[in-house]
C-alpha cells in the first residue's frame, strides 16, 4: 500500500473520527438540554410545594381563628338566645291572661303562672301533664262550672275540639264567677299553644248591654203606642175641626167669615201634615214604614199632587207645569200613597221655596228587559236654590237652609228625610242639583212594572186629524189630566164642569170634533146630556167615560165609543184615532147588549150604623151624610154597636177603633162570631182609625174588618164607601154617586 493511499485511509478514518466526535457532542449537548430543562421543572415544583406549603400554614392559622371567632359568636348568640327567653317569659309572666305551649305529645312544655292559677294552685297540674290530664283535673276538682252537663261529656268535648285543623274557641265558667276563654292554635311541627283569655268583664259589659238594649226597646215600645195613643187623641178633635170647617164652608157665610172658616180648616190640616211627618219620622226610625203595593194611575197621582198646591202656586203668581212622557204608561204596581207622599213633598217644597218664575214635575223613562219601566221623575224650580255647603245635608232629619233668605219659610225639617227614605224603601235613589238664586232640581229614580199592556204608539201610521174637543166633567182633576192628553195630540180644548155649562158652549156656536163626557155627574149625566146634544142638532162624536161601563150600557145609542176610567192613554189615542178616519159604525166601539136586571119591587133605604165615642165626630158624620137616602143610627161604644147590630141590622157598620168598654177591633171580632154561629150573612164593617201606625192595617183586617177609613173623614169618601156597599134590595142612597178614587182608603 502506498503512502498516498495510507494518508488517504487515515484522512478519511480522521474525518470519521471528527464526524463521531461531532455527533457525540451534540447528543451531549442535547443530554445537557434536557437534564437542564428537568433541574429547571424540578427546581419550579420544590418552590411551588414550598408556596403551597406555606400557604396552607397561613390558611391552617387562618381556620385555627375563624374557629375562635366562631366558637366566640356562638357564645354570644346562645347568651342573646338565653337572655330573649328570658324576657319573653318575663313579658309572658306579666301577662294577666293564662298562656301554655304543648308538645307534639299534647304534653304540657311551658306555661306562665296565669295559666297555673287557674288550677287553684294544685301542685299536680306542672310540665310534662298530658292535656287530657289537665282538662279532667279542672272538670273534677270542681274549677270549672259544667252547668249540670256530664263531666266525660265535657272532657271529650274539650280534647275533641283540639284535634281539629282549626281548633275553635271555647268559652267555659268556672265556679269562682269567671269567664275563660280558650284559644288554641296548632304550629307548624305539630304543636300547640294556648290562650286562656279572662273575659269577665266582656260578658258583664255585654250583659248590661243586653240589659240597655231591652230597656230601649221596651221604650221603643212605649214610645210607639204613645205615639200611636197621640195620633188618636190629636187627629180625633182635629177630626172634628177640619169636618166642621168644611161643612161651614158649604153653608152661606160672608167673605169674612168664609176667609175665619177657610183658615180653620187649612190650618187644621197643616197641623195634621206636621202630625203625618212625626209619626213617618218615628216609623222609619225604627224601620216600621212598609209599602203596600197596587195598581194605581201615576200620571193621576201626579196631577191630583199638582191641583192640590194650584191655589198656593196661583197666589204667589208662579205657574205649575207637569211634563209626563206621552210614550209611556200611566198605569203602574206601586204604593200611591207613599208615592203621593214623595211627590206631595218635593213639589210642596219647590212651590214654598219660589217666589217668581214656575215649578216644572217632570216624568220620563225606559222600558227595561224585564218589562218594567226605570222612571226618573224631577222636580224644577225656580226658587231661592241650595248653596253648595247644603247639599249634603239637605236630606237629613231636622234639616234645613239657615240663611236670611229661608228663614221666613216654616216646616218641619222632616219632608226631605222622609222622602229619601221612602224612596230607597222603593229600591231607588234620589239627588238635588241647584244653585243659590237660580233655583234648585229635586229627582229620584224608581223601577215599576206596568199595569197595563204596553202598546208603542211613538210611531203612530195614521196622525189625529182631530182639531177641537170639549170635555164635560165635575171633576177638575179629570178635566185638567184630559185637557193635557189631548193637547199633546194636537187638539184645542174647552172645558165644561157640568152638563147645563156643555149644552151652553154648543148654543153659542161653538163646533167641536169629539166631546168627552163623564158619566156621573150631578144634575145632568153623561147620557141623558148625549141625547140632549142630538136633540140640538149635535153630530160630533160622543165619548162617555165611565167607572163602571155596564151599567152605561142601557144609555150608549149616542156613544161613538166607552171608555173604562180610569182611562188609558193608548186607549183614549186609538179611539181619537178610530175617529179621525171614520169607518162603518161598528168601529166606534158600542157596548154590547146585556140583557136588562130584574124588575124588583119597591125598594127600601139603606140602614147605616155607625159607632163613635166622640160627639163631635157624630155631629160631623150626621152633617156628611145629611143628604143621603139612609137610615143612619149611632153607638156610643162597641158594645151598644154589637147590641144595635142584633136588632138594627145595618148593610153596613162604620167601626170606630179606639173606644171605651169594648174597642172597634173586640167588636168586630164579636160579630164575626155571632155571623159564623148563627150561619149570617156578613156585614161589611168600615173601620174610622186615627191611627197611622205601621201594623194597624194588619190588626184591623185580623179583627175582620173590610175596609178602613183614616181620620180626618172626607165626605166623598164616606159617600163612595156607601155607594159601594149599598145591597142590591136599597134603594140607591146617593142622588149622584161620587167618582171613586181620591180619597178613599180600602184594603
Amino acid at each position: 500500500m502506498s503512502i498516498a493511499e495510507k494518508l488517504a485511509k487515515e484522512r478519511r478514518a480522521r474525518l470519521a473520527a471528527e464526524r463521531l466526535l461531532e455527533q457525540k457532542k451534540r447528543e451531549l449537548f442535547a443530554a445537557n438540554s434536557q437534564l437542564s430543562l428537568h433541574a429547571r421543572h424540578l427546581s419550579d415544583q420544590i418552590v411551588e410545594q414550598r408556596h403551597g406549603l406555606e400557604q396552607a400554614r397561613c390558611e391552617a392559622e387562618s381556620l385555627k381563628g375563624q374557629n375562635s371567632q366562631v366558637m366566640c359568636d356562638l357564645r354570644r348568640a346562645t347568651d342573646a338566645a338565653e337572655i330573649a327567653e328570658r324576657r319573653l317569659w318575663e313579658a309572658v309572666e306579666t301577662i294577666q291572661d293564662g298562656f301554655a305551649v304543648f308538645d307534639t305529645e299534647m304534653r304540657l312544655v311551658a306555661a306562665n303562672g296565669a295559666w297555673f292559677a287557674l288550677f287553684d294552685g294544685r301542685t299536680d297540674i306542672q310540665t310534662g301533664i298530658h292535656y287530657d290530664v289537665m282538662i279532667a283535673t279542672l272538670a273534677e276538682a270542681g274549677i270549672v262550672d259544667l252547668d249540670n252537663s256530664d263531666i266525660h261529656d265535657w272532657r271529650h268535648e274539650m280534647t275533641e275540639r283540639i284535634t281539629r285543623a282549626e281548633i275553635p274557641p271555647k268559652t267555659v265558667r268556672l265556679t269562682d264567677g269567671r269567664y275563660i276563654r280558650f284559644i288554641d292554635r296548632h304550629g307548624s311541627e305539630g304543636d300547640m299553644v294556648s290562650m286562656a283569655l279572662d273575659i269577665t268583664e266582656a260578658v258583664d259589659r255585654e250583659a248590661e248591654l243586653e240589659e240597655a238594649r231591652a230597656r230601649a226597646e221596651s221604650a221603643n215600645r212605649a214610645k210607639s203606642a204613645f205615639l200611636a195613643n197621640m195620633s188618636h187623641e190629636i187627629r180625633t178633635p182635629m177630626n172634628g175641626v177640619v169636618g166642621m170647617a168644611e161643612l161651614l164652608i158649604d153653608t152661606d157665610l160672608n167673605e169674612e167669615q168664609r176667609l175665619f172658616a177657610e183658615t180653620i180648616k187649612s190650618s187644621g190640616e197643616a197641623l195634621l201634615t206636621i202630625i203625618n211627618d212625626v209619626l213617618d219620622y218615628s216609623k222609619i226610625e225604627a224601620e216600621k214604614l212598609k209599602l203596600y203595593p197596587e195598581p194605581f194611575d201615576l200620571e193621576r197621582c201626579l196631577h191630583e199632587v199638582v191641583l192640590l198646591l194650584q191655589p198656593s202656586a196661583r197666589d204667589k203668581g208662579i205657574k205649575l207645569l207637569v211634563d209626563f212622557d206621552l210614550f209611556l204608561p200611566t198605569r203602574y204596581v206601586g204604593d200611591p200613597g207613599r208615592m203621593r207622599q214623595i211627590l206631595t213633598n218635593l213639589l210642596g217644597n219647590a212651590v214654598k221655596f219660589t217666589s217668581e218664575g214656575h215649578v216644572l214635575a217632570r216624568v220620563v223613562g225606559l222600558e227595561l228587559p224585564d218589562r218594567r219601566f226605570d222612571l226618573h221623575i224631577t222636580i224644577e224650580d225656580t226658587g231661592i236654590g241650595i248653596p253648595p255647603d247644603y247639599i249634603d245635608h239637605i236630606f237629613g232629619e231636622f234639616n234645613q237652609v239657615e240663611e236670611q233668605s229661608n228663614r221666613k219659610f216654616e216646616g218641619t225639617g222632616l219632608g226631605l228625610a222622609i222622602t229619601r227614605q221612602l224612596v230607597e224603601l222603593m229600591g231607588g235613589t234620589i239627588w238635588v242639583d241647584s244653585e243659590p238664586g237660580q233655583g234648585s232640581c229635586f229627582g229620584f229614580r224608581v223601577t215599576f212594572a206596568p199595569a197595563e199592556p204596553v202598546q208603542v204608539i211613538d210611531k203612530p201610521d195614521r196622525p189625529i186629524l182631530l182639531k177641537r174637543a170639549l170635555i164635560v166633567d165635575d171633576v177638575q182633576i179629570n178635566r185638567v189630566i184630559l185637557e193635557r192628553q189631548l193637547q199633546t195630540y194636537g187638539l184645542e180644548v174647552t172645558m165644561c164642569r157640568s152638563g147645563a155649562e156643555a149644552l151652553q158652549a154648543v148654543a153659542g156656536g161653538d163646533a167641536f170634533d169629539v166631546i168627552l163626557t163623564d158619566h156621573d155627574m150631578p144634575e145632568l149625566e153623561g147620557p141623558e146630556l148625549a141625547a140632549r146634544l142630538r136633540t140640538a142638532g149635535i153630530v160630533s162624536p160622543i165619548l162617555l167615560l165611565s167607572s163602571d161601563p155596564d151599567a152605561a150600557e142601557g144609555g150608549t145609542s149616542d156613544m161613538a165609543a166607552v171608555l173604562q176610567k180610569p182611562i188609558l192613554r193608548s186607549e183614549l189615542f186609538r179611539v181619537l184615532q178610530d175617529l179621525s178616519y171614520p169607518g162603518p159604525k161598528e168601529a166606534f166601539l158600542p157596548l154590547d147588549p146585556a140583557a136588562p136586571p130584574p124588575t124588583l119591587g119597591e125598594k127600601r133605604q139603606m140602614r147605616v150604623l155607625a159607632a163613635e165615642d166622640n160627639r163631635t165626630n157624630q155631629l160631623v158624620f150626621r152633617k156628611m151624610v145629611a143628604d143621603f137616602d139612609i137610615d143612619l143610627q149611632f153607638a156610643n161604644d162597641g158594645r151598644e154597636a154589637v147590641e144595635q147590630w142584633r136588632s138594627f141590622r145595618p148593610d153596613v157598620v162604620f167601626m170606630d177603633i179606639s173606644m171605651p168598654e169594648m174597642d172597634g177591633r173586640e167588636a168586630s171580632r164579636t160579630i164575626r162570631a155571632i155571623e159564623v154561629e148563627r150561619g149570617l150573612v156578613r156585614t161589611p164593617v168600615v173601620a174610622l182609625t186615627a191611627h197611622a201606625m205601621d201594623g194597624d192595617s194588619e190588626s184591623i183586617l185580623a179583627a175582620g174588618i173590610d175596609h178602613y177609613l183614616t181620620k180626618p173623614l172626607k165626605k166623598a169618601a164616606i159617600a163612595d164607601k156607601i155607594g159601594e156597599l149599598c145591597p142590591v134590595e136599597a134603594r140607591p142612597p146617593l142622588g149622584t154617586r161620587p167618582a171613586a178614587g181620591d180619597t178613599r182608603h180600602t184594603v
